[in-house]
């Protein structure tokens, strides 16, 4: 047994070593009718103001309109003040492609790029990352293809200016796409999700859990309509109680199925850990950036997955669900970034308004022994209870 799982642990490191070795082999690979493009914040005058000024509050800025057809393979960019002065959940992000006049990308920037909450960190995935310092420079490696024109803008929620925003688009522009090309889609969702009326159940701390089967009232992390493939997720928890908040299961419907098609076994499955994390830790395509520091799981914590060689692929639609602890017993503070390919630039869902995505405030020790002063008043306020 130990021989045969030695040769299958060496056959996975030899397929990872030749998908890593075709991957720098396509380095090799000369291109025809491809050239390398940048739109930028630099300074047209030659000077070193290389960046937009002084945005208002309620404005709007492009930083990329290109017509024709091409494919964005790099953005960069960085913003001040930092995110304790100036809010990343209120600096709104869209991407336009082909000539639309709605958004595939839409989303706050911050939590696009793995930066939640009013917090700085760094972070690093394959595919998006944020940078030192403390996550101040925000990176995407995303390929984004347009055939008929791109447009990126931001959008400006934070009621106070944005004193300097910096960036860079890389892109390759191209007589036509590739057939079968996908287009880029990406979605923020936030929602104060419910406990049930007899209490937060978790661990079957109140008694005897209920079950779900029919994933009803899950959160919802993406609702696509069309034909294309899942590649990953931001997914952002604050959790009000020190009970692990991880007990929910990840549920996947494909193309209309009414049970899902895909059923996991607890949120930190799905996200390829294991036994309530509480451990900064990256992997190119999975990890927790950001965790909390505070009794129990109580707190703000982010945790990422990217389906980078396991796509999730469908024909018809794709509803992507988690539950929100054991059969949704738990009120929780979520947000999330869905990312995904579709055949066609497809309309997303509206996002959250600036008043449904303020986040909520920390509970710390001042609260609880607030609770303990309750409880102690409950029982009589006894000199020496515990609290057991």
């Amino acid at each position: 047994m130990k021989h045969k799982i030695l040769l299958l642990f060496a056959a996975f490191l030899l397929l990872v070593e030749n998908s890593n070795a075709q991957e720098l082999m396509g380095l090799s690979q000369i291109k025809q009718d491809v050239k390398s493009r940048r739109v930028s914040s630099h300074d047209r005058t030659g000077g070193n103001n290389d960046r937009f000024e002084n945005i208002p509050d309620g404005q709007k800025r492009t930083l990329f309109d290109v017509k024709g057809a091409g494919i964005i393979n790099h953005i960069w960019i960085t913003i001040a003040p930092g995110p304790d002065h100036l809010n990343r959940n209120d600096i709104i992000l869209r991407m336009y492609w082909d000539g639309n006049d709605y958004p595939s990308v839409e989303s706050p920037i911050g939590p696009f790029f793995g930066q939640g909450w009013n917090e700085s960190y760094n972070y690093a995935s394959l595919p998006l990352a944020a940078g030192p310092v403390d996550g101040s420079g925000l990176v995407s490696y995303f390929s984004m293809p347009f055939a008929k024109g791109a447009r990126i803008e931001i959008e400006n929620q934070t009621g106070r200016n944005i004193e300097a925003f910096y960036y860079f688009v890389d892109y390759v522009e191209m007589p036509s796409l590739p057939k079968n090309t996908g287009r880029f889609h990406a979605w923020y969702n936030k929602e104060l999700t419910e406990a049930p009326a007899e209490g937060e159940n978790e661990w079957a701390a109140l008694g005897p859990q209920g079950n779900n089967t029919s994933g009803k009232d899950n959160y919802l992390i993406a609702d696509i309509k069309g034909k294309g493939h899942f590649v990953g997720v931001n997914y952002y928890v604050h959790s009000p109680t020190p009970m692990w908040y991880g007990e929910g299961d990840d549920m996947i419907f494909i193309d209309g199925a009414t049970q899902p098609t895909i059923n996991g076994t607890g949120t930190e499955d799905y996200f390829n850990t294991a036994w309530c994390p509480k451990d900064v830790y990256a992997h190119p395509y999975y990890g927790y950036a950001r965790v909390n520091n505070d009794v129990g799981w109580l707190g703000r914590t982010h945790v990422y997955r990217f389906h980078i060689s396991d796509p999730v692929y469908f024909d018809k639609s794709l509803r992507f669900t988690i539950e929100h602890g054991h059969n949704n017993v738990l009120t929780l503070d979520l947000a999330s970034v869905a990312y995904w390919y579709q055949s066609e630039a497809a309309r997303i869902p509206a996002i959250p308004n600036k008043e449904a995505r303020k986040f909520l405030p920390f509970i710390g020790p001042v609260e609880m022994h607030k609770w303990r002063n309750e409880w102690r008043k409950s029982k009589g306020n006894g000199a020496q209870l515990w609290g057991n």
